[in-house]
Parts: structure tokens; C-alpha cells; sequence
């Protein structure tokens, strides 16, 4: 045959015939599978040979010797004597209880220094006070003063005014400067 026929031929068939065959690719497949199965049985297999051997050739307990709790299962009598830090059981729970326990001290009364006279307020009073009484307002030379509603200050409420009085000399002085 000439090379034309052939290419003929070729082109007739629809495919060509040196691909590779499905046939082939299937077959290596199920060998793979069957090898992965295979492995896999004489892996179990020793797992268990070795396991039992180890549990038929473990030497005798010293009578001496007290038999030790299993550390790997806790019991609650013993999640109180095991040292900090301990590892959550459930993370959710605990962290809705920490969130309910700062709710509850941010929303109650309490005292911080009973002998200042410190005292703790609900968060939402103490928004209340600053609406009504306006934060407290830094003067100039340093000194913390707070508004009060009637608008004056804390020093200026709690301090008696004091006015100085000018001296006759100061009243000629300036009377002397405008006549110039």
C-alpha cells in the first residue's frame, strides 16, 4: 500500500489506531486498586500480629508497685485538683458564661474602694450622668474641674469668689496714660 491509500484509510476510520486503548488505561486502574487493598490487609494485619504479641510478652507488675488511675479519662473530681491551665471541654459554653458573668458586673452596682467612697455604676446610669452633667473640662492651668448643670465648674461652685481691690493709684495711672 502507498502511503496516500493509507492516509485515506486513516481518515475513513474516524480515529486513529496507535492511541492509546481504553481497555489498558481500565485494567491498570483496577490493578491500582487491588494493589491499594493488598497494602492495605498486610498493614492491618501486622498492626494486630504486633499489638497482640506486645500484650502476651508484657513483664509482671511489681506487687510493690499500686496500680495507677488511667490519666487519659478525666472525671469532674479530678478537673478540680489538675493544675491551671486546663483545656476547655466546650468552648461555646464557657465563652457565653464569661460574656453573661461581665454583662451582669457591668450592669450592677458594686464598690471599688469602700473607703474612698469609689463606687461602681451600671454602664448605661453612667451615660445617663455624662448626658446630664457633661464630662469633666481641663482649665488651662492643669486642675480637673467638672460642669454642673447650673453651667459653672466644680472649683467655681465649691469656692467662694474672692474680688480684688484695685488701688487709687491704678485708676490715676490709667487716667494719666489716656490723657497723653
Amino acid at each position: 500500500m502507498s502511503d496516500e491509500q493509507k492516509n485515506l484509510q486513516a481518515a475513513d476510520s474516524g480515529f486513529e489506531h496507535e492511541d492509546l486503548s481504553p481497555r489498558g488505561v481500565f485494567y491498570f486502574m483496577g490493578g491500582l486498586v487491588a494493589l491499594v487493598v493488598i497494602l492495605y490487609g498486610i498493614i492491618f494485619g501486622m498492626y494486630r500480629a504486633l499489638d497482640s504479641y506486645d500484650l502476651t510478652h508484657q513483664p509482671a507488675m511489681s506487687p510493690m508497685v499500686a496500680p495507677q488511675a488511667d490519666t487519659r479519662n478525666m472525671t469532674t473530681e479530678n478537673t478540680k485538683a489538675f493544675p491551671q491551665p486546663r483545656l476547655e471541654k466546650d468552648e461555646g459554653v464557657e465563652f457565653r458564661d464569661e460574656l453573661e458573668s461581665e454583662d451582669r458586673e457591668l450592669a450592677t452596682y458594686n464598690w471599688v474602694d469602700k473607703d474612698k467612697g469609689i463606687v461602681q455604676i451600671p454602664i448605661e446610669r453612667a451615660k445617663d450622668l455624662i448626658v446630664q452633667r457633661g464630662l469633666p473640662v481641663r482649665p488651662e492651668n492643669g486642675h480637673a474641674e467638672s460642669a454642673n448643670p447650673e453651667g459653672k465648674t466644680a472649683m467655681q461652685s465649691t469656692a467662694p469668689v474672692q474680688k480684688k481691690k484695685k488701688s487709687p493709684n491704678a485708676k490715676a495711672g490709667k487716667a494719666s496714660v489716656k490723657g497723653k
